[in-house]
């Protein structure tokens, strides 16, 4: 993954990209919006939802710093998703014409592409394997060998809770169980 950004920030986000800021809560596009643009998180976190047909807020991916945003849309026609900061963010982009092109005459820009989505498919799969377990203590001890056993700041476990798929209620009855049991 360092490979493809590095790629990909010098080659497409170096000179020439756009820079936008963004507030949180701003949304950076919207669903049935024409694809035009490749996005790379600078700072800050994007995160690509959907609403359920139940009115449940669904969390498709969340983008940091490095992230590429909403890479499977590079070849569709329309987003199929919002993209939204959660935090104040900064985001680099190109014309997805201007990658296509330079698509065509470097081929190593689609090889670490393609090693990109990969890694991606992978993270997609071990997240879809953690909501697959039933116990919130389980998922959460699956999150926690992804990320090297570090929960986040307490202000950011709202969107652990979302990430594993559990109520932010069942997170916090975990959290309390295992502060209990810690000497």
């Amino acid at each position: 993954m360092i490979m493809i950004m590095s790629l990909l920030a010098s080659s497409l986000f170096g000179l020439g990209s756009n820079r936008q800021q963004l507030s949180a809560g701003e949304h950076l596009f919207r669903t049935s919006q024409k694809v035009q643009r490749l996005y790379l998180v600078v700072r800050g976190q994007i995160a690509l939802e959907r609403i359920s047909l139940q009115g449940h807020r669904l969390v498709l991916q969340r983008a940091r710093g490095g992230d590429i945003v909403a890479e499977a849309s590079m070849f569709a026609m329309a987003y199929h998703c919002d993209a939204t900061a959660l935090i104040e963010s900064e985001v680099a982009s190109v014309p997805i014409d201007v990658f296509k092109a330079m698509s065509q005459t470097d081929p190593q820009i689609m090889e670490e592409l393609a090693r990109h989505l990969a890694v991606q498919v992978q993270k997609t799969r071990t997240r879809a394997e953690i909501l697959s377990l039933h116990k919130v203590g389980d998922r959460l001890d699956a999150w926690l060998v992804l990320h090297q056993g570090t929960m986040p700041a307490k202000g950011h476990w709202l969107a652990l809770a979302e990430e594993i798929g559990v109520s932010p209620e069942a997170l916090y009855r975990e959290l309390g169980r295992r502060r209990q049991r810690s000497p």
